[in-house]
């Protein structure tokens, strides 16, 4: 079974023995804990819960979830599967699950960016700034129409701009350091670094 949860560390490169240099995105990635586990009989769908991380002042209906592995999680993330897993409850999940080379996607939050204006969250253009002009070269301008003389839904406004959920894939496993518990991915994963992040690998 080919999923972990990780914590993004940064980006460094390593250098292959052919000498060519490959970026890869290290994330700590501890062993996770199977702590739940749903089958289409029971739930009408094949998943696997896992936790991550030491977590403390859990709820009382949490800790009773997660009795049965005898774990407090910081974090408890669920993930589809095609097929009934061959894990129980209790069992560790690691890096060494995957090998160099596995095509995997990546779930992230995004960076978040705060307030921003329509140059910087949509790409718009400035306004001309000749003779004449006067006022913010960056204002939105126009936003509404003749007929009907409303603004639409999802009009492309300032407003707040990233912390999304992101997913990237086909993302390549270029290093693996089973004692440690590091796994290095080739190329950019989303979010800011100390953030949690699931990988999935894809057949």
């Amino acid at each position: 079974m080919q999923v972990i949860i990780g914590t993004k560390i940064g980006m460094t490169q390593i250098i292959g023995e052919d000498g060519i240099v490959t970026p890869v995105t290290i994330l700590q990635a501890d062993p996770s804990t199977v702590t739940q586990i749903k089958t289409v009989e029971t739930d009408g769908y094949n998943a696997v819960q896992l936790g991550y991380g030491q977590g403390k002042n859990l709820s009382k209906s949490v800790a009773g979830h997660v009795k049965t592995a005898g774990i407090t999680p910081k974090i408890l993330k669920e993930f589809r599967v095609e097929e009934t897993p061959e894990v129980k409850i209790g069992d560790k999940i690691s890096v060494d699950s995957f090998k160099i080379g596995d095509k995997v996607q990546v779930t992230g939050t995004s960076k978040g960016k705060g307030f921003a204006g329509t140059v910087k969250r949509w790409n718009f253009n400035e306004s001309r700034n000749t003779h004449g002009f006067k006022g913010n070269i960056r204002r939105v301008g126009s936003i509404g129409s003749m007929y009907p003389q409303k603004v639409f839904k999802g009009k492309k406004m300032p407003g707040r701009m990233g912390h999304d959920q992101v997913t990237v894939k086909n993302l390549v496993v270029a290093y693996i350091d089973t004692e440690n518990n590091l796994i290095g991915l080739k190329g950019a994963v989303p979010g800011p670094k100390k953030g949690i992040v699931t990988v999935e690998g894809k057949e």
